[in-house]
């Protein structure tokens, strides 16, 4: 018996309100004519409007006001992924509480059609909260009903159950984290299970409906107890002053006499006199501050209405479109209508708010299809620092072959860098079985994509190119096999290096010389031919990586880490958004000698990582005492700062300003001497960062990360080379503050990604990064705020004890 089973919650604790993801409807709908339609081709041509109504019963009374979902006219399937969260909490549920969900109609007309409905129970018969995706087959023509016993029962009753059912149960374990994932079997399993569903549709010809309702899981299981107290009764009030809560069901709601009021302005002012208004001094400065508001900011309804307003007025300013296009009621068709034809005359806007219009926010085609039309303004340099963003935006898109796809597609066959980016990024996401058909859709283009070109100037045709590729994925395969083998080797790190030797030189001599050449993952221009095994070792950590180098058919070495057992999804943004702040600040002629090195994730737990020859700063201390020590190794000079070059001592103090104001922005905690590299020529750079945006295991981390050995090799907190350090952090500082807007629309794409610290909670992750930018403040305010948060760091002490106890915890382990 495991210990995970005498750990849960009980019901009446949980001060929560009870949520649920309603996500989409299976099967095929039945044909409803609009009355009175006859046979005419009108009446066929109708496209059902579906919506969800959901409505809490308890101990089978109504409790509180049914919540209805958003209409779905894109079927089949018809797909509302959206989050509803009722006012009643899961304290006052009681055992007999249940769901019931009623699909209706409203493209018939007057008439509302009814589709169906079916009625769940939210605990189970061992009194535990069901959680989880749940498949309820729809009643036809029967709204839910929610008495006891239910007469709409949306459970599949056992003898009716498929190979389907069985099989989902265990993709909701698999989801939940309660199966293990292996990447590669992942992927032959959902392929495999697609089939089963599609032979299953044929064989039963879609003759029900199922409706796919997601519940809210928590860390431990949740079993009722009731409160001590019955929620239903009045609670009886006594001669004292005693307050009285009362429950209003409609606190938080639109109220509908100022929504009326709204759609009376807007429509008096959709007329032709709009063109000719000018905002007063007053709005124009309401309308500057309102452009002025970062991407993650919600318009209240007085701004949207202003902007509105001055529609006309505000085309020649780019800046404004985005702003604009949040105002919208996109409900209402006419509003819609002439929202898009100002799109299309609107002044140009950047590359970076393009990114904003592919959020979740924007669920229109033609405004996601015309921020790809921007984006094809982007040269592939710029583009291969968005791809990882671009293809999370995939998740929103409202078709498999969207717009986006094909558009990453079309940019991808003629550079091969990006083709192999994009292959890889794609394939890490076939394990999401909520997206996986809209990724393999985008992997499936590229394939043919590819394959259809004609050959280059280096004779490589379009099936060779794509079979290169696939290589890439073989070769990760057998060092995955590899790592295996070595793992399972008793004895030190020695042994297992041997181990390693001895199967690229025997079993596995193959991966000595490729019979072809291999572009490598992680630089797709440099054709690999090999792997050195005499210079090939593994790193003494828990999960063993290797350290690989390759032979390049230009006749040169390069060399990469393997890991396996280890998410690196969230390395790879970190690494990424490194890269793109080094060009933004190189863009302003400051070089900060910064070391954005390749990483890529070829799997959910495994990728491959660039080696950069360097030393940790713990160990380089322990054999040198000293940085100034180490760097006069390499770079002697008798007449140079600190008896070292000046050329090397810049590079130390620009690096060590580069990376203390990126991981400042980007939260990034975990910071100890293990994870700060050296290279001998002055560079300091980061590695390992499985904690980011805030979240750090050591209690009170100070707001920089910046070590007393990293002052004490500038000179002291006194010394010149200190100043000058400073110096740089508030220039770079200020520089990446002006392209806040790019770095949060990229973090904003990310939201749907599984990448662990952003996955946890978007909308708190991105609202911290923000605050990082301190958007309040003007550049010379920032100066000063920035300076303080260097001295606030380097005078804390508390951090310095702790990295002591690391020290320790390394050197017993």
């Amino acid at each position: 018996m495991s210990g995970n089973e005498f750990r849960f919650f009980l019901s009446c604790d949980i001060n929560l309100p009870v949520t649920f993801r309603v996500e989409r409807l299976e099967g095929t709908l039945p044909s409803i004519k609009a009355p009175n339609s006859g046979i005419d081709s009108a009446a066929e041509e109708r496209r059902p409007e579906l919506y969800v109504e959901c409505a809490l019963y308890i101990d089978g009374a109504l409790f509180g006001l049914p919540t209805r979902t958003r209409l779905e006219s894109m079927g089949p399937t018809y797909c509302w992924n959206e989050l509803i969260t009722l006012s009643t909490k899961y304290r006052d549920l009681t055992a007999h509480s249940q769901l019931a969900l009623t699909v209706w109609d409203v493209s018939c007309g007057k008439d509302v059609g009814l589709v169906g409905g079916a009625t769940i129970l939210l605990f189970n018969s061992k009194m535990q909260l069901k959680t989880g995706k749940q498949k309820l087959r729809l009643w036809p023509g029967k709204e839910a009903d929610g008495s006891l016993p239910t007469t709409t029962p949306g459970k599949v009753p056992r003898n009716e159950r498929g190979e389907m059912e069985r099989l989902e149960k265990h993709v909701n374990k698999y989801e939940r984290g309660q199966i293990q994932r292996i990447d590669w079997l992942d992927r032959l399993t959902f392929k495999a299970m697609e089939r089963i569903k599609e032979q299953e549709s044929c064989r039963n010809g879609n003759s029900y409906l199922y409706l796919i309702v997601d519940f809210c899981s928590f860390e431990h299981r949740v079993v009722f107890q009731e409160s001590g107290a019955n929620f239903l009764l009045p609670t009886p009030i006594t001669s004292t002053n005693e307050l009285v809560t009362v429950w209003d069901p409609e606190v938080g709601k639109i109220n509908p006499s100022e929504h009326k009021q709204l759609k009376l302005a807007r429509s008096l002012t959709r007329g032709i006199i709009d063109r000719d208004l000018k905002p007063s001094s007053n709005e124009r400065k309401s309308i500057q501050r309102i452009l002025k508001y970062p991407p993650t900011r919600t318009l209240s309804g007085d701004e949207k209405q202003l902007l509105w307003k001055f529609r006309f007025s505000l085309m020649s300013e780019k800046k404004a479109l985005t702003k604009f296009l949040r105002s919208v009621e996109w409900s209402d068709v006419q509003e819609a209508k002439q929202a898009l034809e100002l799109m299309g005359r609107w002044e140009m806007i950047d590359v970076c708010d393009a990114l904003e219009l592919l959020s979740p926010l924007f669920e229109s085609e033609e405004v996601r299809a015309y921020a790809v039309s921007i984006l094809e303004r982007a040269d592939d340099e710029e583009l291969q620092c968005y791809l990882l963003q671009l293809v999370q935006a995939l998740r929103f898109e409202r078709s498999d072959k969207s717009r986006l796809s094909q558009f990453l597609v079309q940019r991808s066959s003629h550079n091969i860098e990006l083709a192999s980016f994009l292959r890889w990024y794609v394939s890490v996401e076939f394990h999401d079985p909520v997206h996986a058909k809209r990724f393999y859709s985008t992997h499936e283009i590229l394939e043919e994509s590819l394959k259809k070109l004609t050959p280059g100037v280096d004779g490589e045709d379009g099936s060779k190119l794509w079979q290169s590729l696939v290589r890439q994925t073989e070769l990760t395969a057998q060092l995955c096999s590899i790592m295996r083998d070595v793992g399972n080797v008793r004895g030190n790190t020695q042994k297992k290096i041997e181990k390693l030797r001895q199967l690229l030189s025997g079993l596995l001599s193959e991966l000595t010389y490729f019979e072809e050449p291999i572009r490598s993952p992680l630089a797709p221009n440099i054709l690999i031919t090999g792997i050195v095994p005499s210079e090939s070792s593994i790193f003494k950590s828990a999960l063993h990586p290797l350290r690989l180098t390759f032979r390049t058919a230009s006749g040169g070495i390069c060399k990469m880490i393997f890991k396996k057992g280890d998410d690196i999804r969230q390395d790879q943004l970190v690494v990424q958004m490194v890269s793109l702040m080094d060009r933004l600040l190189k863009l302003e002629n400051l070089d900060l000698h910064l070391t954005p090195y390749k990483v890529l994730a070829t799997g959910q737990d495994e990728g491959m990582l660039e080696f950069i020859p360097s030393g940790s700063l713990a160990q380089i201390l322990s054999e040198h005492r000293s940085i100034i020590s180490y760097l006069q190794k390499f770079h002697p000079d008798e007449h140079g700062p600190f008896g070292i070059t000046a050329t090397c001592l810049e590079t130390f103090i620009k690096s060590c300003a580069g990376y203390s104001v990126i991981t400042y922005i980007l939260g990034i905690g975990d910071r100890h001497l293990d994870n700060l590299l050296l290279r001998d020529d002055g560079g300091l750079f980061h590695v390992d960062f499985g904690y980011i945006l805030g979240r750090d295991p050591k209690p009170f981390p100070p707001p920089m990360k910046l070590c007393k050995e990293m002052v004490e090799a500038m000179g002291g907190a006194e010394s010149q080379y200190y100043t000058r350090f400073k110096s740089y952090c508030c220039e770079a500082y200020n520089i990446l503050r002006k392209s806040s807007n790019l770095i949060l629309n990229l973090f904003h794409l990310m939201a749907g990604s599984n990448i662990p610290d952003i996955a946890s909670d978007p909308e708190k992750g991105i609202l911290k990064l923000q605050e990082k930018f301190r958007l309040d403040l003007d550049d010379e305010a920032c100066v000063h705020f920035f300076q303080d948060l260097i001295n606030e760091s380097v005078s804390a002490l508390f951090p310095q004890m702790v990295e002591t106890i690391h020290r320790w915890a390394q050197y017993w382990r």
